[in-house]
């Protein structure tokens, strides 16, 4: 399908999902060049000259918004008319960078080097705007010998030296800040550096309430089980000061996730796909057009309308062409698999095509692709083809070695955890249950011992969750309801777990702890048509 031919369709599809119009944007900015548009406000002092600031100061307002895209090429476009500015090829180098994203690949560390090179070049007079540029300098670096997270680590250490050294610029404290989280240890469950970071930008938020990091990266500071309650009045509010940039109407749900509250969930990614559809980067399809619909996907499958997640991805995978993007790879992965998945429609499962997008460049995301092979092989052998669940098995081996060759290292506990379920359900179809236990029970800890990623909403089945269901099959439903309960700790309000837990107390003769999870269940129906099974057995409970 012909992506322009396909937008008034695509558009009308989804405002009808919820009914929702977004407000026009603000347009202009003020005489001192701070931006007061649809982006929010952003003052960052510059040398070259009072023509270049107010593009300039939307440019890093788009640069805290995390559309690096589009503020790459307005920084590209002013660096034509100004070739002079240094600022402008620093501006271009963090682009590149996106810390808390994927690391950049060669192409984009090539151009963030030649960018910093070109700007040291121009000798710029003014010391602060030295530091900036050292500061970037720093993560380029002989970026060819150097790992990346010690180019992370010396980047994030120039940037809380520049914001001591300048107190009262606001840019500074919020990409030390964001550094900070780019450097935080994905499995420290205490979230040291999150908090730190959140404070930073609480005050942000207080001193400069129009700030985009005052909002978007708390909401990543606090985008976790713990903190989480901390960033909703930020989550709330984030979409006023940009209601048309995408990534600022989607951002807000990490916490909605985080908290259970799907309505939201669902409200504001359908304002941010059709923002994001509005918004394309050169012919191909915004990334975070994929990530609101997989996160839309996953809002839906939690009131249990899979009519409108299958309508939702149904637009997803009728795209033609995507950014060339890990959460444009993630997004397709995921989203397919999520339905099948959370129904237990383990035969649709087992059936997933592989590369649906075939001209996306899958190779170089195999630990993405390792989702397919995931929910392909729980769902044969779930379904009592563990032959079929071996292939599988046997593609996600491939998948695991391609992830640790690649030094993903964070990916690659999530596919050993995946190797690992597909391994335990294998095990358990051939008869071996106290294998099977001992296999899922360790991908559950796998799972659990690092945080979730920002591009994900949530695993396709999170292990815990997986483990509960075992632990059900062989009737040993007290260890099952831990087990469903330890999964509603990380995955707050999740219909399957909640049911699981409720499902496990009613078997177990707990009838108390059963209608108190039941009456959850209920409250998650939002059309009394879904004919999920969940809703009908917790329904017939409570009468």
């Amino acid at each position: 399908m012909n992506r322009y031919k396909a937008l008034p369709i695509i558009l009308s599809i989804l405002l009808l999902l919820v009914g929702v119009v977004t407000a026009p944007a603000e347009q202009g900015a003020s005489p001192s060049g701070k931006t007061h548009s649809s982006v929010g406000t952003v003052d960052f002092p510059l040398s070259c000259g009072p023509e270049v600031q107010p593009a300039f100061n939307r440019g890093v307002a788009m640069m805290h918004h995390m559309m690096y895209a589009q503020s790459r090429e307005l920084f590209s476009t002013l660096a034509a008319e100004h070739p002079d500015c240094a600022m402008l090829q620093w501006a271009i180098a963090m682009t590149h960078l996106h810390p808390l994203w994927a690391p950049p690949k060669e192409d984009e560390l090539r151009k963030g080097e030649a960018a910093i090179q070109l700007a040291e070049s121009l000798e710029p007079k003014d010391e602060r705007e030295r530091a900036y540029i050292k500061a970037i300098k720093n993560y380029y670096q002989d970026w060819s010998n150097t790992p990346h997270p010690e180019r992370l680590a010396r980047w994030a250490k120039a940037q809380k030296e520049l914001s001591m050294n300048y107190p009262e610029d606001t840019d500074a404290a919020a990409f030390h800040a964001l550094a900070h989280l780019a450097i935080a240890p994905k499995a420290d469950k205490s979230f040291t550096n999150h908090k730190e970071a959140g404070a930073i930008l609480e005050k942000i938020n207080r001193e400069a309430p129009k700030h985009p990091a005052g909002y978007h990266y708390l909401i990543h500071a606090y985008d976790n089980p713990l903190l989480a309650e901390k960033a909703l009045e930020a989550a709330r509010g984030y979409g006023s000061i940009a209601p048309e940039v995408p990534h600022a109407l989607h951002m807000p749900t990490h916490i909605f996730v985080r908290l259970g509250l799907w309505d939201e969930v669902i409200d504001w990614n359908t304002r941010s796909a059709e923002a994001a559809w509005n918004q394309p980067v050169g012919e191909a399809t915004s990334l975070h057009f994929a990530h609101a619909i997989d996160y839309l996907v996953y809002g839906y499958m939690q009131h249990g309308n899979e009519t409108k997640a299958v309508e939702s991805l149904k637009i997803l995978l009728d795209v033609e062409t995507f950014q060339d993007s890990f959460a444009s790879a993630y997004a397709i992965a995921a989203a397919q698999a999520r339905i099948p998945m959370e129904q237990e429609n383990w035969q649709q499962a087992a059936d997933l095509p592989l590369r649906h997008h075939t001209t996306f460049p899958w190779d170089n995301y195999s630990w993405y692709e390792a989702i397919t092979h995931f929910s392909k092989g729980v769902g044969a052998a779930r379904n009592g083809d563990p032959d079929a669940a071996r292939d599988s098995l046997a593609e996600l081996e491939k998948c695991y070695q391609k992830t640790t060759d690649a030094k993903q290292d964070y990916w690659a506990v999530l596919v050993d955890s995946q190797r690992n379920s597909v391994g335990a359900w294998v095990a358990f179809a051939d008869g071996d249950k106290e294998q099977a236990v001992a296999l899922m029970t360790k991908s559950a800890d796998l799972e659990d011992s690092v945080d979730k990623h920002p591009v994900t909403p949530g695993a396709v089945l999170p292990a815990r969750e997986l483990l509960g269901d075992m632990l059900m099959e062989l009737e040993r439903y007290e260890e099952a309801r831990l087990a469903y309960e330890s999964a509603l700790a990380i995955s707050a309000n999740r219909l399957r777990s909640l049911y699981g837990a409720g499902r496990a107390a009613e078997m177990a003769g707990d009838k108390e702890t059963a209608r108190k999870y039941y009456v959850q269940v209920m409250a998650l129906q939002t059309d009394s048509s879904s004919d999920r099974m969940e809703f009908r057995n917790a329904s017939n409970f409570l009468k």
